[in-house]
């Protein structure tokens, strides 16, 4: 197939995204609008001076914007509509079935209610599968940066939503916060029936990996990029299928790699491992998932092949039950 056929096969497919964080999705026009609303002061004068500051040199310098710009973010109204807006790129994508992360913590230690939270993001979502058939899970994320001690508050307060909440992960700053600082609050997630997954091997090391698989015993990765470091873990993720939720735009925005032609999605992709793409926080890393999946498949040359396979990997990833993940792999 030329690339025009495979550019039609990425927009018309049914796809599923694993990897994306809603407060990632505040484009810059609705920040400044909240701001505006909700009478919060934000650091950027204009939406042009907001972009330009969307010029990353590491994990640790797009957070210190990313917690800046949430703070418009205090009423069940604004998660809503944060949460709608992206409801509505789901539609535009032909993305059917999302898996999306909140971080409450990001808004708890600043005084905003769980429930506020909560309530806004899963009514949009409900919303969403009512009038357009878009099936969602929602993970809550811990900060990994914050002490154990103060995860277990959180994940206290989102037993009260279990209803809402189908499993729990981690993320933000990964060096210096290795998953086994959660070992324990992984453990009472679990008893509490909430599934696991972590970010590991973005920024980390292999061996932040093998912690997330054998002390936190997620079901998926978040990231994994690091993974080819270390054959054993190779072998590892190939014999037992891990998912890894790969981010490519992310991962040039934030320097994990120089320039696209430069990651390691193919290599990862012939060696068999459970390869997915996904957003990350696409507001910010210029494209939502359709834009990583067309921008790859042009920068490591993917073929038909290739971009069927990754697609089938993310509804295989899913945590859909197995009919409905054939129903929509046979759509493919």
């Amino acid at each position: 197939m030329n690339n025009i056929s495979i550019l039609e096969f990425i927009k018309k497919s049914p796809k599923t995204e694993l990897h994306l964080h809603i407060e990632g999705t505040l484009e810059p026009e609705h920040m400044f609008s909240l701001a505006k609303r909700n009478n919060v002061k934000i650091p950027f004068k204009n939406i042009n001076e907001a972009k330009k500051a969307y010029n990353f040199s590491s994990l640790e310098s797009f957070l210190k914007i990313y917690y800046e710009s949430a703070k418009v973010l205090l009423k069940e109204k604004d998660f809503f509509e944060l949460t709608w807006a992206y409801a509505l790129k789901c539609k535009e994508d032909n993305i059917v079935h999302t898996e999306i992360f909140f971080d409450p913590q990001t808004h708890t230690n600043r005084g905003i209610s769980f429930d506020i939270i909560i309530n806004g993001i899963y009514k949009a979502l409900k919303k969403a599968e009512k009038e357009f058939g878009l099936s969602f899970k929602i993970i809550m994320c811990f900060l990994r940066h914050l002490s154990e001690e103060e995860c277990f508050k959180t994940l206290d307060q989102a037993l009260v939503h279990k209803d809402k909440i189908f499993g729990v992960g981690l993320d933000s700053s990964e060096i210096g916060n290795p998953p086994k600082k959660f070992e324990k609050l992984f453990k009472k997630a679990a008893e509490n029936n909430f599934i696991t997954v972590a970010h590991a091997g973005e920024e980390g090391p292999p061996e932040y990996m093998w912690q997330a698989l054998n002390l936190l015993n997620v079901k998926r990765i978040d990231h994994g990029v690091q993974c080819l470091k270390d054959e054993k873990l190779v072998e590892k993720l190939l014999k037992n299928q891990v998912p890894l939720t790969v981010c490519p735009l992310s991962n040039i925005k934030l320097k994990v790699f120089d320039k696209l032609y430069d990651h390691n999605l193919k290599k990862m992709l012939d060696k068999k491992l459970m390869v997915t793409i996904n957003s990350d926080d696409p507001a910010y890393f210029g494209g939502y998932l359709n834009q990583n999946l067309i921008e790859t498949q042009v920068a490591l040359n993917l073929s038909f092949e290739d971009i069927k396979t990754l697609l089938i990997n993310s509804f295989k990833s899913s945590f859909l039950s197995e009919e409905r993940k054939k129903e929509c792999i046979n759509k493919i």
